[in-house]
């Protein structure tokens, strides 16, 4: 009995694997969301070929606007860059939940996404996985940075990098007291307060040694002293703390700033049924902790525990008291007239002289 199942359970496997065999997976993500070893398990399991298309939310957007939701079957943006967007430009299609396993999702994760990417009765994300963004510091050369004005501080001029990006608008605009996502549904209120925000980081450009566009470069750029104070993900604070235990991410004093990135699928993607065997994929405890221990962020799946690294676990702990994550300012939904006006704001600080 026993090997007419262990039969049985190998045919349906092998038909499987040969019913996609020699089908493409076109993955549209962020570098580290897919890796290589996850890659090859899953087109072992499946014969399915994946193919990686790196990205980030704005090029992410840029690409599916331009084919209209066309080239890719899989692509994954933050929660909050998902409503607005499909409401202005229709480049994804509704989640059919029905097609993943919910059990392997954090609940009130898997909740708060399908809220948050809502657009009329129909949701269009799950969460993969979360983290912060704050401050990268090496604690021996700038022990006084504990907050985003580090990054227009006098006090570390030449070794200070950060992106120019949206987040740190946010990001400056808590240091100065102020909440800008209360001020979403106001947007001459909105630009008031990041008109402020750009003027500060105009008068500070002396300060900062670059913009960083690249993680690596910016975690090359920590190692060998160039950079002392960042602004980044937490993660990358992480992988530097394991090589250097004077730099550590810290989570500012007026808050980190929370993310957590999904999985949604393209409007006229053409293999869902990859997409859809993807997500319930990487998603098992023991896969989206093999990418957790990797990557460092967490993973948005429940039972992984067990399957972390010691270190892993430290990092969370070490990073987050239960004040500091009561302190996490979670991202909402953007609205496009949000973005209209961080995009002139931001293009007036790059020119600046």
């Amino acid at each position: 009995m026993k090997k007419a199942i262990l039969l049985a359970l190998m045919m349906v496997l092998s038909f499987t694997f040969s019913a996609h065999a020699g089908e493409t997976f076109n993955l549209l993500t962020w570098k580290g969301y897919a890796p290589t070893e996850l890659i090859k398990k899953f087109e072992a399991e499946t014969g399915y070929t994946v193919k990686v298309t790196y990205s980030n939310n704005e090029e992410m957007i840029a690409k599916l606007r331009a084919t209209r939701g066309a080239g890719f079957d899989l692509a994954q943006p933050s929660q909050d860059r998902i409503s607005s967007v499909q409401k202005k430009y229709s480049i994804y299609q509704p989640m059919d939940y029905s097609q993943i396993k919910s059990a392997l999702f954090i609940p009130s994760m898997l909740n708060a996404v399908k809220r948050n990417t809502a657009v009329e009765n129909n949701s269009y994300a799950v969460p993969f996985c979360w983290g912060t963004s704050g401050l990268i510091v090496n604690t021996a050369k700038a022990p006084g940075a504990t907050d985003y004005t580090a990054l227009i501080s006098e006090k570390y001029k030449g070794r200070v990098s950060y992106r120019l990006k949206r987040p740190t608008l946010i990001a400056m605009a808590f240091a100065m007291g102020k909440d800008p996502f209360a001020l979403y549904g106001s947007p001459t209120e909105y630009k008031k307060l990041m008109n402020k925000v750009a003027d500060e980081l105009i008068k500070a450009k002396p300060i900062v040694k670059n913009y960083w566009t690249n993680g690596d470069a910016l975690l090359q750029s920590m190692r060998s002293g160039e950079v002392t104070v960042a602004m980044a993900w937490d993660n990358g604070g992480w992988k530097l703390h394991a090589e250097n235990k004077d730099i550590d991410f810290i989570a500012p004093a007026s808050g980190a700033l929370g993310w957590i990135d999904t999985f949604a699928i393209p409007a006229k993607a053409k293999n869902t049924k990859a997409a859809y065997a993807w997500i319930n994929f990487i998603m098992r405890p023991e896969n989206a902790a093999m990418f957790t221990n990797k990557e460092k962020y967490a993973t948005a799946a429940v039972g992984v525990a067990k399957f972390l690294d010691k270190a892993v676990a430290d990092n969370f702990s070490r990073s987050f008291s239960e004040d500091t994550i009561d302190n996490i300012k979670w991202y909402p939904p953007v609205p496009a007239h949000i973005e209209a006006i961080e995009g002139k704001l931001l293009d007036k600080i790059k020119a600046a002289n």
